[in-house]
């Protein structure tokens, strides 16, 4: 089986390019999307929310953990924390703190500028699929902010299936909702777990800069 080609441009070459995202060559018959992070400048915004929240429970939370986590779901990341350290967190009561946090600042929230700029021109050409480990209500909020929510197809999120990131399921599952062929996918993803479920698929992926990359000197 031929090996998957995975578009992972540095710094360097964004800021050449503009900061714009350079798609591979291919006959591609469908866009498929990370939300927070890809589409949705939101990150920064969720690791305050997280952060607010888990101090409540003395629960360390590292920036870079976050951002390697991009993608769990967050009821899994609240276990897992647990787990880490020792704690017995109830996970509906935090996941609920933290996402009611998330929404306050919702007003801040600004789209990924090259991934929307792809959205706008290939809109109503390809069929698009958010595919995301966040809660549905969380992934329509912050697309309603934006104003395109009508844009997608449908929307993947955390509930639709059993086995999260970096397991291919939830990228198949669009791409079976589309009714198209996963090596006719393209993946939009801003985290290695994200790249990683998306290659597993058997997609084509391009990785978005996080915001530390994007400012990076």
């Amino acid at each position: 089986m031929p090996a998957v080609p995975r578009f992972n441009f540095g710094v360097g070459i964004l800021k050449e390019m503009g900061m714009k995202l350079r798609l591979p060559e291919g006959a591609f018959k469908a866009y498929l999307f990370d939300c927070d992070g890809t589409i949705v400048d939101s990150m920064p915004l969720h690791y305050v929310a997280w952060k607010t929240t888990l101090e409540e429970w003395g629960c360390p939370f590292d920036e870079d953990l976050f951002y390697a986590w991009g993608g769990m779901p967050i009821r899994e990341i609240i276990s897992t924390l647990n787990e880490r350290h020792g704690l017995e967190m109830p996970v509906a009561e935090v996941a609920e703190r933290k996402e009611e946090r998330y929404y306050d600042m919702l007003g801040d929230l600004k789209a990924v500028p090259e991934v929307l700029e792809h959205i706008e021109v290939s809109h109503g050409q390809l069929p698009f699929a958010v595919v995301s480990g966040s809660t549905r209500e969380s992934v329509v909020k912050s697309l309603e902010v934006l104003g395109i929510l009508d844009k997608f197809d449908t929307l993947v999120c955390a509930g639709d299936y059993e086995r999260s990131k970096p397991h291919p399921e939830p990228f198949l599952m669009a791409a079976e909702r589309l009714g198209i062929a996963p090596q006719d996918c393209l993946v939009f993803e801003d985290t290695e777990m994200g790249i990683q479920s998306a290659t597993a698929a058997g997609m084509a992926s391009v990785k978005v800069p996080q915001p530390r990359e994007r400012v990076a000197g």
